[in-house]
């Protein structure tokens, strides 16, 4: 393998570790995590659900997070309400074919919401207009909203009940860290919700 490969391989997983570090260093990161576990299990304790939408990478990561609150995360369990609102093809083609892209995700939100419910937005920006939107209609609706986005959160800030800041602004890097922390959230929610035997 050339040596420059071998430098950007380092380089990468170097930049990886020091994003970590500096989320595991941060009492203010910890708390975020604390703050949106707190909020999703009173809404499932409460009979509400957790819909979860993103774009790109982070579509594939609410599916992600939404098959671990189904499904299980770190033993058997009673399935949880995780919902993702990137999966159903024609209700997104509908919807952006009749509405415009920017509202794929309000448009479920309006129609799927429910006071009770959590609505998750991740955009690693913090500037995706679909995001920004459900956020929106999340709000008016009475959802709890969350963002998880990156560095200063952008537009979402002032559009998110609570958010998780990554502290990077390279994309990849938001994501690897958004999946993590979902993994902790999830498992803090299983914990609190269905105890291990």
């Amino acid at each position: 393998m050339a040596r420059q490969s071998l430098d950007f391989i380092a380089a990468e997983l170097a930049e990886s570790l020091e994003v970590l570090t500096a989320a595991a260093q941060s009492e203010a990161f910890a708390r975020q995590i604390e703050a949106i576990a707190s909020a999703i299990i009173l809404s499932l304790h409460e009979g509400g659900k957790v819909l979860f939408a993103g774009n790109g990478g982070s579509a594939a990561d609410a599916q992600h997070i939404a098959g671990e609150f189904v499904s299980r995360l770190n033993y058997d369990r009673a399935p949880l309400a995780g919902l993702a609102l990137t999966t159903d093809t024609s209700v997104l083609t509908a919807i952006g074919n009749d509405y415009g892209y920017e509202q794929v995700f309000a448009r479920q939100v309006a129609g799927l919401g429910r006071p009770a419910d959590v609505f998750v937005g991740i955009s690693t920006s913090g500037h995706s207009r679909n995001i920004l939107a459900a956020l929106a209609v999340a709000r008016e609706k009475g959802l709890r909203t969350i963002g998880f986005t990156g560095a200063d959160g952008g537009p979402m800030a002032g559009y998110s009940d609570l958010l998780l800041n990554a502290p990077s602004r390279r994309t990849p890097m938001i994501q690897q860290l958004h999946i993590t922390a979902a993994h902790i959230i999830c498992g803090l929610v299983e914990s609190a919700l269905c105890p291990k035997g």
